[in-house]
């Protein structure tokens, strides 16, 4: 059973509608009692960084949530601000992050090659990805994907990231850490290139 983490931010709904298409079985979180059996977590967010900690700081769902990915294995799939929960923290906010891909993210705005273009970071995109990577299984060459954002993921470790993209820079667009991945694109909006990435997620 997939479960999406409902602690009051993310478009819970559109996962729920594409992993119906997937045909996988799938449901919101609110509560511990509702992550219990969950064998995939999906944590999506949208907006401000400390915003999204918070509620889930308050939502009675982390120490669970950490106990289920650091220590049970569960993998987990952050989206968008989900995935800039996944690091140490955030040029954005004040609070800390999960800490579970070592990183920071920080703003296009503060790099020299990125500051003068649009922000945010709106539209398709293509990705550079590791062709190996289990999350890329069937993929068309030169994937395109959906992004909204003004800030990203700076991963400590490049072993770490698992695909990349350009916007004056290139930029940590996917990352991954054993049982633990983000993306920063949106796989809900992205047609049949975000389908398969998230049916790979459901079946390795």
């Amino acid at each position: 059973m997939i479960r999406i983490i409902d602690y009051g931010v993310g478009n819970i709904q559109a996962f729920l509608t594409m992993f119906k298409r997937l045909g996988v079985e799938a449901a919101r979180a609110r509560t511990v009692e509702e992550l219990e059996g969950a064998t995939r977590l999906v944590l999506p967010g949208v907006g401000a960084f400390d915003h999204a900690m918070g509620l889930l700081n308050e939502s009675g769902m982390r120490q669970r949530l950490e106990e289920m990915v650091r220590v049970q294995q569960v993998p987990v799939i952050g989206i968008c601000v989900g995935m800039q929960m996944l690091a140490n923290g955030s040029d954005e906010g004040e609070l800390p992050g999960l800490g579970w891909v070592p990183g920071r993210v920080k703003a296009f705005a503060s790099t020299p090659a990125s500051k003068d273009l649009p922000m945010p970071h709106m539209g398709w995109n293509d990705i550079q990805v590791r062709p190996e990577h289990k999350l890329f299984t069937g993929f068309e060459p030169e994937p395109r994907f959906y992004f909204l954002h003004s800030y990203y993921f700076d991963a400590n470790n490049k072993e770490d990231v698992a695909a990349t993209a350009e916007y004056g820079m290139n930029f940590d667009c996917i990352v991954s850490k054993g049982n633990i991945h983000g993306v920063q694109c949106h796989p809900e909006k992205s047609h049949h290139f975000g389908a398969q990435l998230l049916k790979n997620f459901v079946e390795f």
